[in-house]
């Protein structure tokens, strides 16, 4: 009988035993939470950038400055903005006297003298022409002469005296009569004097205008 009874209490033993490992097993079989982990150096993944650049606001447009207009280049000198005189000191020879043929600049603005000058001997202010016109001489080149208001350009003037030529058909000139270069209005400079009415015979040469 007693043999019985510890019998029993091993199996009862035994079987509280298998209870609790059981127990234990069911406790060490639940589920762990789920941990992610992450390679050292490596973030979360970025949204995509976009390949388009962001939009940038328009520079202002530059403005140029206003520029001021060029000054306009001195145009040839006409004869209403001109006073012309005659200087003798280059005295004479051969029955020739040589003067300085002087226009002067008396506008505002400045002008430029260039080449020749159309000259013969007059009647009177209003007249015509007496005679051949003088003729170039080209011994002295031809150049700008700039004149500012006020200043003067030169040229030689040489007169031949008209008693010197048989055929002269001599008369009186009350003066010059002046063209500046390529200009067809005229000055007339008063300085009496005698001329031949044959044009065949010519009294005068001139020569191109020079800085005075």
């Amino acid at each position: 009988m007693r043999s019985q009874k510890i019998f029993q209490g091993i199996a009862m033993s035994a079987a509280a035993g298998a209870a609790a490992l059981t127990l234990a097993a069911c406790g060490t079989s639940q589920p762990q939470a789920e941990t992610t982990t992450t390679a050292p150096g490596i973030g979360p993944a970025s949204p995509t950038a976009s390949s388009t650049p962001p939009a940038t606001s328009a520079a202002p447009s530059a403005t140029a400055p206003p520029t001021s207009a060029a000054p306009a280049a001195p145009g040839l000198c006409k004869a209403a903005g001109l006073s012309a005189a005659t200087d003798a000191s280059g005295g004479g020879a051969a029955g020739s006297v040589y003067m300085m043929l002087g226009l002067t600049n008396t506008g505002t603005e400045p002008c430029i003298l260039k080449g020749f000058p159309g000259v013969s001997l007059a009647a009177d202010n209003a007249g015509a022409p007496i005679g051949a016109p003088a003729t170039r001489d080209e011994s002295t080149p031809v150049t700008e002469v700039l004149l500012a208001p006020g200043q003067t350009g030169s040229a030689v003037l040489r007169y031949t005296q008209a008693g010197n030529y048989m055929d002269c058909g001599m008369v009186d000139a009350a003066g010059y009569r002046i063209y500046p270069p390529e200009d067809t209005a005229s000055l007339f400079l008063p300085q009496p004097t005698k001329a031949c009415s044959n044009a065949a015979v010519t009294l005068l040469s001139i020569g191109a205008f020079q800085p005075a």
